[in-house]
């Protein structure tokens, strides 16, 4: 099976950046999607941005022109580059892996944008 670990999240200022990682482990196939989610309490999971095993990139409008998503395919970790970073981007985020019919979550981590 699949093993996504987590790392990177914790406090950070208004307009700062943070880096959140996830490194993900197991039989993965060729043809595959990475992305990453967030949540707060008393809300629907939000999509953040995806990439492909190709390469292609997609953000939510929310986020678009701050966060970027990449890959290390030699490391098999996925990135979130979050920068000009806002109050509301508050929430736990969680890294997911996908393919056909089956799907495998991170643990989450928490981001706390606040002064």
């Amino acid at each position: 099976q699949v093993q996504l670990v987590e790392s990177g999240g914790g406090l950070v200022q208004p307009g700062g950046s943070l880096r959140l990682s996830c490194a993900a482990s197991g039989s993965i196939p060729s043809i595959f999607g990475m992305t990453w989610h967030r949540q707060v309490p008393g809300k629907q999971r939000e999509w953040v941005a995806g990439i492909s095993s190709g390469g292609s990139t997609h953000y939510a409008d929310s986020v678009k022109g701050r966060f970027t998503i990449s890959r290390d395919a030699a490391k098999n970790t996925l990135y979130l580059e979050m920068n000009t970073v806002k109050p509301e981007d508050t929430a736990v985020y969680y890294c997911k892996i996908s393919w056909s019919a089956r799907e495998y979550w991170g643990q989450g981590t928490q981001v706390t944008v606040s002064s």
